[in-house]
């Protein structure tokens, strides 16, 4: 399994807020698929899958804050 972390962000941004999962669990995914839109005081940006596999598990549902180091979910790899 690899997990979807929230990585290190702008200088002073610890947290970012879980707007729209544009998959759901089950789901294949492919690597630098665009998987969760995340936003910021400053910026919404996506996170790509780092790796191509099937969305096992959301663990930060759309709406839940999320600190930078964070798991935002589980990929098993294909």
């Amino acid at each position: 399994m690899v997990k979807i972390i929230l990585p290190q962000l702008s200088e002073g941004i610890q947290k970012a807020t879980v707007s729209y999962w544009y998959f759901k669990a089950g789901d294949k995914v492919n690597e630098k698929d665009d998987l969760v839109e995340l936003t910021t005081d400053k910026a919404t940006f996506n996170l790509p899958s780092p790796c191509p596999g099937i969305l096992t598990e959301i663990s930060a549902l759309e709406g839940s804050t999320v600190n930078v180091g964070d798991s935002l979910g589980l990929i098993q790899e294909s």
